[in-house]
């Protein structure tokens, strides 16, 4: 894998898969497309910083040369949004254009972070926007789709969630006792999570994969997220 676009790289999991990219060994050139500035300093790193989220797919399409893989863990709240509308413009209509400019642009290796137990069929409107773009993003038949479904995230976020925090400090207390009888199960540390995003797009790349949709449940993030990346 000697190239690779990412979006989402300021937040909480998309932090993750970008340090993840920048350990492995095969060192690839990373184009990451955010809005504002990127902590991570690294030489094989080549932000592209469009304030204007509607030219990214305009950025990943003219890419040159093309990437081997793109990852997406571009997500938002709806209280950073402001609206449920404006977050299913980002989470939804902004990954879809995403998905379909990488589609168009030639990669081979499509890489998503979703959630747990979404469907387009569910009443509850975050979980439907989420089935849908799983759904979506399904139907463009990129020649390797991974879609990384883990459930609670344990990890740092800059804005505060009351309800989460409350899960994670429960998570985290037993976690003392036996991560993987008590936690494993149901919340995951978001660099494990990093890492099984990039195993998955590394195993795709390198032809170690069958063509297809490869979903990766919890269970599968744990079995790629702990093991050493090469």
């Amino acid at each position: 894998m000697k190239s690779v676009a990412l979006v989402g790289s300021t937040g909480l999991v998309g932090s993750q898969i970008l340090s993840a990219l920048q350990s492995i060994p095969q060192k690839p050139t990373i184009h990451a497309i955010a809005r504002r500035e990127i902590a991570h300093d690294s030489p094989n790193l080549r932000p592209i910083i469009k304030p204007e989220s509607g030219e990214w797919p305009t950025s990943l399409r003219t890419l040159t040369p093309v990437p081997d893989a793109f990852l997406s863990a571009l997500a938002a709240t709806r209280a950073q949004a402001g609206s449920f509308a404006a977050q299913r413009s980002i989470d939804l209509d902004l990954n879809l254009s995403l998905a379909k400019a990488a589609k168009q642009a030639g990669v081979k290796t499509y890489v998503l972070i979703s959630s747990a137990a979404v469907s387009a069929k569910s009443i509850l409107p975050y979980q439907k926007m989420k089935g849908e773009l799983e759904d979506a993003v399904k139907a463009l038949d990129i020649p390797h789709t991974v879609i990384v479904k883990p459930r609670l995230l344990l990890g740092t976020r800059e804005d505060f969630r009351l309800t989460e925090a409350a899960l994670q400090t429960v998570a985290k207390g037993l976690g003392t006792i036996s991560k993987s009888w008590l936690v494993d199960g149901w919340a995951l540390d978001v660099d494990v999570i990093g890492r099984a995003a990039v195993a998955a797009a590394l195993e795709c790349s390198e032809g170690k994969r069958e063509k297809g949709v490869w979903i990766l449940s919890q269970s599968e993030i744990i079995r790629l997220g702990r093991q050493e990346l090469k």
